[in-house]
């Protein structure tokens, strides 16, 4: 026993090789790094950053990968504050986007395959919303029959995201898919053809002809077809879908922003890729971290 005033004490903790499973590791961090802006050093450029960038974006991987609340952050992380703070500063300022087409560009690169995509796929998912969403933002889906939002993706053939928006569920596949379709061949203009399922046949395919000036094919099942069939071109984006809803803040919608669910698919893409572009190396993680806590001594 340690006789202490009030009976608690701080206890000084080093963790070395610790952390969370959601962390970056050293290599990881070194592609990440570079590319967020430059840190704030003072004095006339503003008060001195407190926290580490590297626990910032861990912090944010960590809300990411288990759905946690931003409240319920554990305290090795910097305060929850501070990390919605970096969160929604670089959503506002386009980092997030900007690093997440860089790594994409260096993904396509170690496949083998130019940074810039030729070929797109076009899909939608519809998923259940928190209490956390405004009515305005949420609706129902009748063929789904999901209450909640509707995530419209376009992704490269590899499964990479090119383009991402967020809507109600109540929107027809035919009428979201205009947006993200508009944004990819305004970002990418060397994509020449989109494949899309049925959902979005009719008057879409004229349009993305007529105003984008771009092909739009539609996969359709086979007559014959019984249950579920892997379908040509299409299967890459229907397995972007299953490796986003492996992160738990992702199963369903917690954002009360459509804009900063977007954001949230674009990290966990980001965490995706940085995984892939290390495979193989040790998965080496900073040295000793202090950690302060309050706890009763008896």
């Amino acid at each position: 026993p340690c006789p202490v005033a009030g009976g608690f004490v701080e206890l000084f903790v080093s963790v070395v090789g610790g952390g969370h499973p959601s962390d970056l590791t050293d290599d990881q961090w070194a592609l990440v790094e570079p590319l967020l802006p430059p840190a704030r050093v003072g004095p006339k450029g503003g008060r001195r950053e407190k926290h580490p960038r590297r626990r910032i974006v861990d912090a944010i991987f960590y809300v990411v990968r288990t759905g946690c609340a931003w409240r319920q952050l554990p305290k090795d992380f910097p305060p929850w504050q501070t990390t919605y703070w970096y969160f929604t500063w670089w959503h506002d300022d386009g980092t997030v986007e900007r690093i997440h087409d860089a790594l994409r560009g260096r993904v396509r690169e170690a496949d083998g395959r130019d940074a810039e995509p030729t070929a797109g796929l076009i899909d939608s998912q519809s998923v259940r919303t928190a209490d956390t969403v405004p009515a305005a933002t949420r609706g129902f889906d009748a063929g789904k029959k999901v209450k909640g939002r509707k995530r419209f993706l376009v992704t490269d053939t590899l499964g990479l995201l090119v383009a991402v928006h967020v809507v109600a569920a109540s929107v027809q596949d035919r009428d979201g898919a205009r947006r993200p379709l508009l944004w990819a061949r305004l970002d990418h203009p060397r994509i020449e053809r989109f494949w899309a399922d049925q959902g979005f046949a009719g008057r879409l395919v004229e349009w993305t002809a007529r105003i984008l000036g771009r092909e739009l094919d539609i996969v359709r099942k086979a007559p014959d077809q019984r249950g579920f069939q892997v379908q040509p071109k299409r299967w890459a984006i229907e397995r972007t879908f299953s490796w986003l809803t492996a992160h738990r803040r992702l199963a369903r919608d917690y954002e009360t922003s459509s804009a900063h669910s977007e954001t949230m698919i674009r990290w966990a893409m980001i965490g995706i890729m940085v995984r892939r572009l290390t495979r193989g190396r040790p998965a080496t993680r900073q040295g000793p971290r202090s950690l302060v806590t309050s706890s009763p001594v008896t």
